[in-house]
């Protein structure tokens, strides 16, 4: 039975009041795993997993008015709305990038939500994995970058992120408990217009270049949804559905690709 959790969580000497929020997901929030509780925050909704440690998905709606803030610091903390052994702690990731060459990477990115009070909400580490550097601070991070660009220039889009577990990465050298660190990951960007939804899905490899093109990475709703075990957008009809998350290429033009 899926347990949700409406967050109120205090950070150095803040307190913050978080309600669920449907707006974080686009035709309802992801459906079909139940390793762990779901979470809604005012900012993002994250599905967190109890045996690897890190989120299933995490949905999130960018707009003008939540980006573009202030350069904001990079404080790591556990997620006090989960047990201690649910979720990893700030410890467990020490000597990862000199060891497996990982960062501390978001699933919801910082930028995307620096104008809002509750930006400090991304640096908790449920919605926090090691991925690799090259991965981070290359396509994965053109990609974010690339929804922002799209959402400057007036467009809302919504997002749901997380991670996949194909094969075997790499273990954090100094975490003290059980983990599995995910293999790639995807992203699916969605635009509504009316009636009318467009959308775009990615998946990447932990194994990927710094210099690699995200938009070479694209495929359908259909096959993110196949690998991850995930209903991106449960609440669509059959019909939509099957036009939707059957095609590829819906946002590409608008994310900056050819």
């Amino acid at each position: 039975m899926k347990t949700i959790i409406k967050a109120s969580i205090v950070l150095t000497g803040l307190c913050f009041a978080h309600s669920a929020s449907a707006d974080n997901c686009l035709q309802g929030c992801p459906t079909g795993l139940d390793n762990g509780n779901t979470i809604e925050r005012s900012i993002y909704t994250l599905k967190n997993n109890r045996y690897t440690k890190f989120a299933d998905w995490v949905a999130y709606h960018v707009t003008t008015s939540t980006m573009s803030g202030p350069s904001r610091s990079r404080s790591w903390k556990a997620d006090p709305d989960l047990y201690s052994h649910y979720t990893l702690e700030p410890a467990d990731y020490t000597d990862a990038y000199a060891t497996i060459n990982t960062d501390r990477g978001h699933q919801v990115p910082l930028a995307s939500f620096s104008n809002t009070a509750d930006w400090k909400l991304t640096n908790l580490l449920s919605n926090i994995t090691p991925q690799s550097s090259a991965l981070n601070q290359g396509p994965w991070v053109r990609l974010e970058s690339a929804v922002r660009n799209h959402v400057g220039n007036g467009n809302d889009l919504y997002v749901v992120t997380g991670p996949l577990y194909e094969y075997y990465f790499a273990e954090l050298p100094q975490a003290n408990e059980a983990h599995t660190i995910p293999s790639g990951y995807f992203k699916i960007v969605m635009q509504q217009t009316g009636s009318t939804i467009k959308a775009s899905a990615f998946i990447m490899e932990q194994t990927a270049s710094r210099s690699d093109n995200f938009c070479n990475t694209e495929v359908s709703i259909d096959e993110v949804e196949s690998r991850s075990g995930i209903n991106v957008m449960p609440n669509l009809s059959y019909n939509s559905a099957q036009t939707i998350e059957s095609s590829v290429y819906g946002l590409r033009f608008e994310l900056g690709c050819n």
